[in-house]
C-alpha cells in the first residue's frame, strides 16, 4: 500500500468521506474552544450530561420525520438541551440541590426517555445511529447546518471573549463591576447546546462530547495560556477527525467510535509525554539538592 492509496486516495474517490472530514474539521473549530471554556469553568461532566439530555428531542424529531432526518432530529435535539439547561439552572436556584446534581438528575430521565422513544417506533439500528451518529452518511444540508454552528460559535466568541472569560476565572468581580455573570453564563451555555447537537450529527448523543472534552484536556496538558489551549485543542480535534477517518476506511470499522479513539490515544500520549504531564512530575528533580 503507497502513502497516497492510504492517506489521500480515500477523499479523493469518495465523496463521503470528504463530507466527513469537512464535518469533523467544523465541530474541531467549534466544539474545542467551547471544551476548553468547560474544563476552565470545572463544568466537563455537565457538557456530558448535556450531551445525554438532548436526545428526548433528536427522538421526537426522529418521529415527525420518520426517519433519520439529522436537521429534524438536530432541531428537536436543541430544543430539548435548552429546555434542560434551563430547567435545571431553575431548579439549581430554587431548591437546595446544586446544579450538577440537577443536571445529572434531568440527563439521565432524558437518556433513558430517549433510548425509550427510539425503541418504540424505530429499528435497533436506528436506535444504534442516534446513540452513535452516523459521520458517513452526513448530506450537505447537515453539513451546512454544522458549519453554520461552528461559524456561529466562533463569533459568538470573538465578539464576548472578555466577558466569558472573566465570568469563567472570576465570576465575582464580574457581578461587583456590573457585567451581567448571569446573562453570559446562559449565552456559554447555548453555545454548549448548540455544539452538542452539531456533534451529535457526526457523532451520536453518546459521543458528541468527547470533541469538547477529550481536545481540551490535551491541550490543558500542552499549553498554558487560553489562546494557546483553543489553537491546541482545536488542532487534535481536527488531527483526531483525520487519523480516525482513515482508519475506520482502512479497517471497516465504525468511523465515529474511532474518532473519539483516536483523541482517547493522543490523550494518553500526551499523559506520558506532555509538558505537564504525570511522568514528567515524577521524574522531575528538585531545583536544590543536598
Amino acid at each position: 500500500m503507497t502513502l497516497y492509496s492510504a492517506l489521500l486516495e480515500p477523499f479523493v474517490d469518495y465523496g463521503f468521506m470528504r463530507r466527513a472530514l469537512v464535518a469533523t474539521l467544523a465541530l474541531s473549530l467549534g466544539s474545542a474552544p467551547i471544551g476548553v471554556l468547560l474544563m476552565l469553568r470545572r463544568m466537563s461532566l455537565v457538557g456530558d450530561a448535556m450531551a445525554h439530555a438532548v436526545l428526548p428531542g433528536a427522538a421526537i424529531g426522529f418521529l415527525i420525520a420518520g426517519g433519520l432526518s439529522l436537521p429534524m432530529m438536530g432541531l428537536g435535539g436543541l430544543v430539548a438541551g435548552l429546555s434542560v439547561a434551563l430547567l435545571s439552572g431553575l431548579v439549581s436556584r430554587t431548591t437546595a440541590l446544586s446544579e450538577d446534581a440537577s443536571f445529572a438528575s434531568f440527563y439521565l430521565s432524558s437518556l433513558a426517555l430517549g433510548v425509550l422513544i427510539v425503541s418504540l417506533r424505530g429499528s435497533n439500528v436506528d436506535l444504534l445511529h442516534v446513540l452513535f451518529g452516523t459521520i458517513l452518511a452526513i448530506d450537505a444540508e447537515s453539513l451546512c447546518l454544522v458549519g453554520g454552528i461552528a461559524s456561529l460559535t466562533l463569533l459568538t466568541l470573538a465578539v464576548v471573549y472578555r466577558p466569558l472569560v472573566a465570568e469563567c476565572f472570576d465570576p465575582g468581580f464580574l457581578r461587583a463591576v456590573g457585567g451581567r455573570g448571569p446573562v453570559y453564563h446562559l449565552l456559554f451555555m447555548f453555545l454548549v447546546v448548540i455544539n452538542l447537537v452539531a456533534g451529535f450529527q457526526a457523532l451520536g448523543t453518546l459521543m458528541a462530547v468527547g470533541m469538547m472534552t477529550l481536545p481540551a484536556v490535551v491541550a490543558r496538558l500542552w499549553a498554558q495560556t487560553l489562546p494557546a489551549m483553543f489553537a491546541v485543542a482545536v488542532a487534535v480535534g481536527a488531527v483526531s477527525g483525520l487519523v480516525g477517518l482513515i482508519v475506520s476506511f482502512h479497517l471497516g470499522v465504525a468511523s465515529g467510535p474511532t474518532i473519539i479513539l483516536t483523541a482517547s490515544v493522543i490523550y494518553a500520549a500526551s499523559l506520558l509525554a506532555g509538558p505537564s504531564s504525570a511522568l514528567r512530575r515524577l521524574v522531575r528533580r528538585p531545583h536544590l539538592s543536598a
